[in-house]
């Protein structure tokens, strides 16, 4: 109400209008996805958009606010517990502006945990109850279909075997193509293509030789090349080798790995698009970046994450469940007790999206 100058008489018109199921978050989001497609000065990276995407935590303690949980917290800020207690959003963004200024466009946030038992009730949900990684591909793939071909930057948490299967079903159901530029961790294991011919009967090879990708930049340290990039922002100097190998568990998909060596830092990126160059794929990954940026500004300067939706409805918050314990949400079997948990979460999401 103050960040649009208000009259506050109008407070209780809004909060029936959060609560309305008069419109539905997904006609919200394909609305906003065309007027983005229509307005913005979208990026286009070698003829791709570029899709950003991130999970998102915002502190919160309300005792009767759907999809509130214990949270773990991985930061290498001292300042930050270990574990809050909040929700959990997934967030997806374009980039946008122009050759001096890039930003990141924020296009649809959701809640991805924590609400799985809620959006149970309803059998229209079964896409949300998806893992939150095949969930993050599943919102890439509707942002494809508005604004074409897709380079899609994604944290190292997200280069896992569900996302790489789901990117593989989409890339062969939909028209507009997406594809993936991550980052791997350090421990990461690959594999050299099989033989072309096994000797003797029986099934032929998935996989060759194993490979420590770390294990790399001592081996074949005289197989890197070196050039000038630039990475956020700056400019450096940098070295840098390709290899092609295949990941993954049973899935054995071919990727496009880069070693880089920026002065005692070692990094791994990884592409699922093979027709990339290494430098293509390491600028890339650079501008992943812009989503936090996005992320600090939603919480600091528009007040995106300061809802105040709860529901009486709702069974009262323990801090003390554990992990194997059932959901108290189970034991709500009313159905006017369910539909206001929805509308509650609806007003959630629908105020994040509206700000």
């Amino acid at each position: 109400m103050r960040e649009l100058a208000l009259n506050l008489r109008h407070y209780e018109t809004m909060l029936h209008f959060f609560r309305s199921a008069a419109w539905s978050l997904e006609s919200l989001q394909l609305s906003w996805y065309k007027a983005v497609n229509r307005n913005a000065p979208i990026v286009r990276y070698l003829g791709c958009v570029l899709l950003v995407s991130d999970g998102m935590k915002k502190s919160k303690e309300a005792r009767y606010m759907p999809g509130v949980k214990k949270l773990h917290q991985e930061s290498e800020n001292s300042s930050k517990g270990e574990y809050i207690f909040g929700h959990f959003f997934g967030a997806i963004g374009v980039l946008a502006g122009t050759a001096e200024k890039w930003f990141c466009l924020p296009l649809f946030l959701n809640l991805q945990d924590g609400v799985k038992t809620i959006l149970g009730w309803d059998d229209s949900s079964e896409e949300r109850q998806a893992s939150h990684v095949v969930q993050v591909i599943n919102q890439d793939f509707t942002a494809a279909g508005i604004f074409g071909r897709a380079l899609l930057l994604l944290d190292r948490y997200y280069l896992s075997i569900p996302a790489l299967q789901r990117l593989a079903e989409g890339n062969h159901t939909y028209a507009s193509a997406v594809h993936i530029v991550t980052r791997a961790k350090m421990n990461v294991v690959a594999y050299e293509p099989p033989a072309a011919k096994k000797p003797g009967r029986g099934r032929p090879p998935k996989k060759g030789k194993m490979v420590k990708l770390a294990a790399l930049f001592q081996t074949r340290a005289a197989d890197f090349q070196t050039a000038k990039v630039t990475f956020y922002g700056k400019e450096e100097t940098v070295s840098y080798l390709r290899v092609d190998l295949l990941w993954g568990q049973g899935l054995y998909q071919k990727l496009s790995f880069v070693l880089v060596r920026q002065d005692e830092r070692l990094s791994i990126f990884v592409s699922t698009d093979l027709s990339l160059e290494p430098l293509q794929i390491h600028t890339a990954y650079g501008y992943r970046f812009k989503i936090e940026c996005t992320f600090r500004e939603m919480k600091q300067v528009i007040g995106a994450f300061g809802y105040r939706f709860w529901s009486s409805a709702m069974p009262k918050l323990s801090l003390y469940r554990r992990k194997g314990d059932p959901d108290p949400l189970e034991h709500v079997t009313d159905e006017q007790q369910r539909k206001r948990i929805r509308l509650t979460l609806q007003a959630i999401e629908g105020f994040v999206m509206c700000t």
